[in-house]
């Protein structure tokens, strides 16, 4: 099921950006095979395998990547795949036997991702980094926070998982797609200062066009203005408000009980500071029940700010099956939904070299083979 069945990725085992990725593939019916270490090299956050969700639908073999043997394995993979993702620093994989010139040469229409912080090429590109790094390089960093406050870096969603997992997928689906149409396989330099850059596209044209300060909390988007905020309730929760345009902030007003003034002089900054008392004294007296009964489900753009473990029996989530129970816990299911190609059901998290027997088998060894390969501890 899922409309890349048929399609096979071999996912060179890596941390953040590169595991996320895989998943988004398999999610929608590929076929991932992650090859991972002999050993436990620390990849990860030490989570067990089993509650890795960003492990999940894969199959699993574990080799000696540095190996004569393991490179040929791994060779033999790349010659039945159509795509490959690893995330090392650039000139690892060369170094390996396995950068794209050998593999592109083993298979032709092959689509070679390659995931790092800062790019293949450039003078920080052999640098070590993290989400934070490169996000702050991109300029998305310094945009995110409070007014007269340090920026706060967006947990790890804007540079590993926005900037780096959703554009090497997207990468290796367009290079897949020219490689079926032409015969002829690519290399794709997915770095996530590049796809933090590029998620900034609109706030870019925004401060061309003068309408975007570079001063965190002042803007319509980064809580300068009182009507795209959160607000804490009695109970010490919170509310979202997102009431940008003014037909929805109309809708919010006369709900909660603003004046027409408040209506009129939505976009007046100089009115800014006495609207955001009143919505905080208004939020604040009630609980975040009562302003969800309230507010949500009309055009107030009002919703409940919900923990993590709130979120997948939210009505709403837990209609559209959001989140779902896979693995033994509660995990974010499948997106996107398609109508007609149908949905993967992601098998669980394997433990490392899990399917090592059957990929062997898929790259044409024999039982004996295989059998010699484990005896000589080349394989797990």
């Amino acid at each position: 099921m899922g409309p890349l069945q048929g399609v096979t990725i071999v996912e060179i085992a890596s941390i953040g950006p590169g595991p996320m990725c895989g998943m988004l593939l398999s999610d929608m019916g590929a076929r991932v095979i992650r090859v991972d270490r002999l050993e436990d090299s620390g990849l990860g956050l030490n989570i067990p395998p089993e509650l890795d969700a960003l492990a999940r639908g894969r199959e699993s073999i574990a080799l000696d990547l540095k190996s004569e043997t393991g490179r040929e394995i791994v060779l033999k993979l790349i010659e039945k795949a159509d795509g490959l993702i690893e995330g090392f620093r650039p000139g690892v994989m060369e170094r390996l036997g396995l950068g794209p010139e050998v593999a592109l040469a083993r298979n032709p229409r092959l689509v070679f991702g390659r995931m790092t912080g800062f790019g293949q090429n450039g003078p920080l590109a052999h640098a070590a980094g993290h989400d934070i790094n490169y996000i702050a390089l991109s300029g998305a960093l310094d945009a995110i926070g409070r007014k007269g406050e340090k920026p706060v870096p967006p947990l790890n969603l804007v540079g590993d998982f926005g900037g780096g997992a959703l554009y090497l997928a997207m990468g290796l689906l367009a290079g897949i797609l020219h490689a079926r149409a032409t015969g002829k396989g690519d290399v794709v330099d997915a770095a996530m200062v590049d796809g933090a850059a590029s998620l900034l596209a609109m706030f870019s044209g925004l401060r061309a066009a003068g309408q975007w300060r570079d001063e965190r909390g002042v803007n319509i988007l980064d809580t300068g203005a009182p009507w795209y905020d959160t607000y804490e309730t009695s109970d010490g929760l919170y509310m979202a408000i997102g009431a940008i345009e003014p037909k929805f902030f109309r809708d919010l007003a006369r709900l909660i009980g603003l004046g027409d003034d408040d209506i009129k002089r939505q976009y007046d900054e100089s009115h800014w500071p006495d609207l955001r008392a009143r919505l905080t004294q208004i939020f604040k007296s009630n609980t975040r029940a009562h302003w969800t009964a309230l507010l949500e489900g009309s055009d107030a753009c009002a919703t409940p700010v919900l923990s993590l473990a709130e979120a997948g029996s939210h009505p709403h989530m837990a209609a559209r099956g959001s989140f779902e129970m896979r693995g033994g816990f509660e995990q974010p299911a499948p997106a996107p939904r398609f109508a007609h190609a149908g949905r993967a059901a992601p098998t669980p998290s394997p433990a490392p070299g899990a399917h090592t027997d059957a990929v062997l088998t898929f790259c044409g060894f024999t039982r004996p083979e295989v059998s010699a390969l484990r005896a000589a501890g080349q394989v797990r």
